[in-house]
């Protein structure tokens, strides 16, 4: 199991020129680094690879950031510049050596309709044909997609494990796998624990956030239990802290972040990462 930092806690968009926080993740014990690619023209991933080597780390996983004009139920277009940026993103992760783009990559985030039961229908089975595609294009690369239901006010498609899963079903591609958060199952989960049970081997990646979105371990969350979880279902995917601050304006606003939840957002990495060690392995 290994432990990761989302560089979004430090910095939006990360270009090449924001390798120079790797020395620092290095110092303070991570193992690997999750990059939202914003924009495949963000970054050269050679030079990316080039600097996680030097730094010893790796791209542990690379986050699909699905905005408006990204959403694999919307229009057409829609449809067709998620996928051309989703097949971008996982051409850079075969340079990058990354195994695994996650996030919410069914639908633009903050898209929350409400829609009828029969559009909603329409648009699973839209969504399960474009993760068809995407899924033969990740196994055809050796990669994985880890598909991660959010909370109610970010998504009305996908909220649950249970929907998750149904959904991997439906695309039917061993390339699909699952992505847990514990700040989005704060909210959407009767029992995290047992969620995470649920997903058992077909948990792919996993988010340990704080419950406000601050430091893991600094918050309400029932953290003894889901650490059981994880181990029961022998789970050795990386461990990642995906938290935002009010550091980072364009975050903090799409985010929902309107005070400062610690001291400093060091802190959210340091303690944290402190924690996830402490109690995980």
């Amino acid at each position: 199991m290994r432990f990761g930092i989302n560089t979004f806690l430090f910095t939006s968009p990360f270009t090449t020129r924001s390798t120079g926080l790797l020395p620092k993740f290095k110092k303070w014990g991570f193992d690997t680094i999750e990059i939202p690619v914003e924009d495949p023209s963000h970054i050269n991933p050679e030079r990316v690879k080039a600097a996680l080597d030097r730094n010893d780390l790796v791209c542990g996983s690379v986050c699909a950031c699905m905005s408006p004009d990204r959403d694999l139920r919307g229009t057409a277009q829609q449809q067709k510049t998620g996928l051309a940026y989703m097949k971008a993103l996982i051409d850079q992760m075969v340079i990058l050596d990354c195994p695994s783009l996650i996030g919410p990559v069914y639908s633009a985030v903050g898209r929350a309709d409400a829609v009828p039961a029969k559009e909603y229908a329409a648009q699973w089975k839209t969504v399960v044909k474009n993760l068809k595609t995407l899924s033969k294009y990740a196994e055809d690369r050796g990669r994985t997609i880890c598909l991660e239901p959010l909370n109610r006010f970010e998504t009305d498609f996908i909220n649950t494990c249970d929907q998750g899963l149904k959904m991997i079903k439906d695309v039917d591609s061993k390339a699909l796998k699952l992505h847990l958060d514990t700040f989005h199952m704060n909210i959407e989960e009767k029992n995290q624990a047992k969620a995470i049970k649920k997903a058992g081997k077909l948990l792919g990646h996993f988010h340990a956030c704080g419950s406000d979105r601050g430091t893991p371990g600094n918050d309400h969350i029932d953290w003894k239990p889901i650490v059981a979880a994880l181990k029961s279902i022998r789970y050795k995917g990386d461990v990642v802290i995906e938290s935002f601050t009010t550091d980072v304006k364009v975050i903090a606003k799409a985010a929902a972040i309107w005070r400062r939840m610690e001291p400093t957002r060091d802190e959210i990495a340091v303690k944290g990462l402190k924690f996830l060690k402490k109690n995980i392995k």
